[in-house]
């Protein structure tokens, strides 16, 4: 019986984090969807001195990173986040109570999924988080951060959650 129970409860928390990923990509596309309804593709409101909303097309991936490649890196990239997100489901099938480690995982996924979702449909990512500060300008034109969205924030978001999670495992191993 408790072994039913184990496997029970392990499900359980897998469908949670499965459902946290499915949140991610919920709100990353509810958002492009509202920018992309508002803006024209380079239009945008300016929020504060360092941030604006804005829409922007992105056929790289981060950085624009092979974005003039010429359309072949469209299903690259979203074939490397479809192995991506088979692989994070099997790693969260395989560690669903690691708690740190699932949620790090459920935001990469979602954001991986979120991302991958605007490749299929429209052949780019849709980006529309602009901030930009004066000393950033010996690295970025006109000290503008590279745009992105909240698929590429939960991507950041959960590799962080990885390393905390891996410093506090070694931490826990001395």
């Amino acid at each position: 019986m408790a072994r039913h129970t184990t496997a029970a409860s392990s499900h359980a928390t897998l469908g949670l984090w499965l459902a946290l990923a499915a949140l991610v990509v919920v709100l990353d596309q509810l958002a492009k969807w509202l920018v992309v309804g508002h803006y024209p593709l380079g239009g945008g409101t300016r929020i504060t001195a360092f941030f604006n909303i804005i829409l922007a097309h992105n056929t790289g991936a981060a950085f624009s990173f092979l974005a003039g490649a010429g359309g072949w890196q469209r299903w690259l990239f979203t074939a490397l986040a479809i192995a991506a997100a088979a692989f994070i489901t099997w790693l969260l099938r395989a560690h669903a109570q690691q708690k740190l480690f699932s949620f790090a995982l459920s935001l990469i996924l979602g954001g991986a999924v979120g991302n991958v979702l605007d490749r299929i449909m429209h052949g780019y990512v849709v980006d529309f988080l602009d901030f930009h500060w004066r000393f950033l300008e010996p690295l970025f034109y006109r000290g503008h951060f590279p745009a992105f969205n909240l698929a590429d924030s939960a991507i950041t978001a959960g590799v962080a959650c990885l390393i905390l999670d891996e410093l506090l495992r070694v931490r826990r191993g001395r």
